[in-house]
């Protein structure tokens, strides 16, 4: 299932895959789903979507402006 909500993703990554959701690797991540020419920007939009592309960009962005 492809979370539809920030609060799904964030529970799929803390808890299912126990991904410590940091600043640190939030910018991390940001940096390349950011960059539309990286080759795994471009897997991951061909696999799950522009829509969910966008939404990806938005939480890594909300954990990095946000103390969550």
């Amino acid at each position: 299932m492809i979370p539809q909500t920030f609060e799904q993703w964030k529970t799929c990554l803390v808890n299912d895959c126990k991904i410590p959701l940091t600043k640190e690797f939030a910018r991390t991540r940001l940096a390349v789903y950011q960059n539309l020419d990286k080759s795994e920007t471009k897997k991951f939009i061909r696999l799950y979507g522009h829509h969910h592309h966008q939404n990806i960009i938005s939480w890594f962005t909300k954990i990095v402006d946000e103390s969550i």
